[in-house]
């Protein structure tokens, strides 16, 4: 599964930033998902200065459309995946408040996601919690 590039995964990793700061509690368990997301694209690369350079992106962007520009362009595996990632960090803490629901609609709209396929992401993880 090892289709985007670099770049495009500091940007999708940005995305998983936004989405663990969005209840304003960024938790080291949070950074591991993000970094194992980041290893399951990059193998080689050095995790914690991807995980390093995306933070940097996501303080500097108030714009979601800059990371889901770089996922509407893959196909509905690799969106799967990301929305399963994204999942893993919302539900990481036990609970999903309005803004991390919102925060999903909203990417799920924006890369042409279907919502049936996103809610079945996030009852499995739930169940397998």
């Amino acid at each position: 599964m090892n289709i985007l590039d670099q770049e495009s995964v500091t940007g999708i990793a940005a995305l998983l930033v936004h989405a663990a700061k969005i209840d304003e509690q960024y938790s080291d368990h949070e950074k591991v998902l993000i970094k194992t997301f980041i290893k399951s694209y990059l193998k080689n690369a050095n995790n914690d200065e991807v995980l390093k350079k995306a933070e940097k992106i996501e303080q500097n962007s108030n714009q979601l459309l800059d990371f889901t520009n770089i996922i509407k362009k893959n196909t509905i595996e690799v969106k799967s995946d990301i929305m399963e990632h994204l999942w893993k960090i919302i539900i990481s803490d036990d609970t999903i408040d309005q803004y991390e629901s919102n925060l999903m609609r909203r990417v799920c709209g924006l890369i042409y996601f279907p919502d049936k396929m996103c809610a079945e992401i996030k009852l499995r993880l739930l169940n397998n919690k």
